[in-house]
Order: structure tokens, then sequence, then C-alpha cells
């Protein structure tokens, strides 16, 4: 008789962002993680093609004359065709210009996730939507609900920046400020004891770094990003004009980023009573970027915020926080 999985081995969490998706889910004791990269590349189609990509192994899907290379390595094709990818998703939600974005978030989610004839509960990650597109969020949330319900799982979603403090703030009771910089926005949630006093964001983020510093110095965004992926230290002194762009946009999303929190605190009329100083988490694929902590950290002294702050966190796998705070909420909401 093979004895019944553990209840928290039923349990999946679901980074979907922007620009890269990840898979988080139990293996005994430890945290298992997958990822895939959140863009494709249209091909035209010829057997040659069609054989070399699954030599490769890579990812794809065939349409009459056309090829659609998704998932990691797409960076690749978009650099040697010296263009850029295709992005099904824009500033945190679903990319309305991209007449293909659900088809290929079904394709990547089912690849990392598979099937569930289990009815494996799955928590994925959702954005806060700024005012204008709140309309948005709800077609964005509704449709990946629908894609997983059709894969046989229990979904439901939590909040990037809650699940950033789901996976870091546990010996704080769950209560500080987790802010997750990512591809298409900066989420910043307010916890207290696991419940959000309020979450926000703002649309400068990693894309917006990659698009302005491709636009004054003539680069196309993939090699910006790939670039700054490469070692890329934030400073306004040192290095080559593709540096010195990167780190004044660099320093905007930050800087942007707390003045939102700033303003949020001042304007929610009863802020909790807190024992003490409360900590930040940082985490997501922007905050990689060495030197990111200390301008963080410089521009929260800078805003005297109306609340005591301890110190800033930094995850060591700061690229699959969010997935390990959506897999926490699922297990806490089981």
């Amino acid at each position: 008789m093979v004895a019944a999985a553990p209840p928290q081995a039923l349990c999946k969490g679901f980074d979907l962002g922007t620009s890269r998706i990840v898979l988080a889910s139990l293996d005994g004791k430890s945290v298992d993680f997958a990822s895939q990269l959140n863009a494709f590349v249209d091909l035209p189609h010829t057997k040659m093609t069609e054989k070399m990509l699954v030599s490769e192994g890579i990812l794809h899907q065939i349409e009459k004359q056309r090829i659609y290379a998704y998932g990691n390595r797409t960076d690749e094709f978009a650099k040697f065709l010296n263009g850029d990818t295709r992005r099904p998703m824009q500033s945190g939600l679903l990319n309305p210009s991209e007449p293909k974005n659900l088809q290929m978030i079904e394709l990547l989610i089912e690849k990392l996730c598979g099937k569930s004839p289990k009815g494996e509960k799955v928590c994925f990650s959702i954005p806060s939507a700024p005012s204008e597109r709140k309309s948005d969020l709800i077609f964005h949330e509704r449709s990946v609900l629908n894609i997983f319900e059709r894969l046989g799982y229990q979904v439901q979603s939590v909040n990037e920046g809650l699940a950033i403090v789901y996976a870091e703030l546990k010996d704080a009771n769950f209560t500080g400020i987790g802010m997750s910089f990512g591809g298409g926005m900066c989420n910043i949630c307010l916890a207290y004891l696991g419940m959000p006093v309020f979450t926000l964001a703002t649309t400068r983020a990693g894309d917006y770094i990659d698009h302005s510093a491709a636009s004054v110095t003539g680069e196309t965004p993939t090699t910006v990003r790939l670039h700054k992926e490469s070692g890329f230290r934030i400073s306004t002194v040192d290095g080559n004009s593709l540096d010195h762009a990167l780190s004044i946009y660099y320093i905007d999303v930050i800087e942007t980023a707390v003045k939102a929190l700033a303003q949020a605190l001042a304007e929610t009329k009863k802020l909790p009573k807190f024992a003490g100083p409360i900590p930040i988490v940082c985490a997501g694929g922007t905050s990689l970027a060495k030197g990111f902590a200390n301008e963080l950290k410089r521009a929260i002294e800078a805003a005297d915020l109306p609340i005591a702050i301890s110190e800033i966190i930094c995850p060591k796998d700061p690229l699959n926080t969010t997935a390990k705070g959506a897999l926490v909420a699922a297990m806490l909401n089981m």
C-alpha cells in the first residue's frame, strides 16, 4: 500500500513575474525551485530550425509557418536577431498589446507545474495595481485562476509584497514591510501579524531601467538587461556610459518606491501600534545589482518615515523569495 503524501507536499507556490516565473514546491523538508523566462520569440518555421530546437531542448510551439520558442534561452535568439523578446506580461499584468499573452502564459505554467490529478493547492502572486489599472488586475487574476483550474489545481492568489513578508519574516510574526523589486513593478506591503495594512505598487522597476538605459545609450533592452545581470554595480562615478545610465535609473527606481512607501504611511489613518522597530525585506531580481541595499538604506534614511525601521533584510535567494512566500501562503491556508 502506497502511503499518502503529507498535506504540505500537495502545495505549490508560484511567482508569476513579468520577467521570470518561478515554481516553489516541497521536497521533504527542503524547498525546490524551478523557473522559466517569461518571454518568447517568433521564428519562421523550417525543418532545420525545428530540429535544432528539439536537439537543444528549447521549449517551442509550432503554428503553421511559425515557431514560437519560449522560456529560458529565448534571449539567445533575440540577441542573435538584434531585436527584443516578446513579453506575455507588462508592468506586472497581462500585456494588452500581445495577442498571444494567455497562450504563452498557459504553456509556461503547464511546463513548470504540470497537471494535478490530485487537486493540489497552488498559490500564485499578483501585484498591486495602480488605480487606473484595477480592472486590468481583475482580468489578469481571473484569467490565471482559470489556467490553474483547467490543470486541476485548487488555486488562490496572494499579493506579491505580502508574499515577501511570508517568506522571510516568520520570526517577526509576519510583521514588517515587504518590497519586491521585480521586472514590471515594485510591489510593497506593510503587514501586521500576517495581515496586510496596505499594499501598493510603482511601475518603475526592471523593465523601466532596461528601456530607459537603452533609450539614452542606443542599445537594445535585451542587451542592457544581459549587461546588468552580469555583475553590474550601482555607481554614478565609475563605469562606462551604459553603467552610468543604469546607475541613474536604478537610483530613480529606488527613490520612487521609497517616496510611494512614505506617502502611503503618511496617508494611512490607523497604523498598528508596533512593539518596536520593524524590518524591511528587499527582494526581486532588480535588487540583485551590487550596491542596491546601500542605495535603498540611503533612501529610507532620507525619507524620515513615521515608523522606525530595525533593519533591511536581503534574502540569499531574492529571485525565488516571492515563490517561497506564495508556498508559505498555500500552506497557511490549507
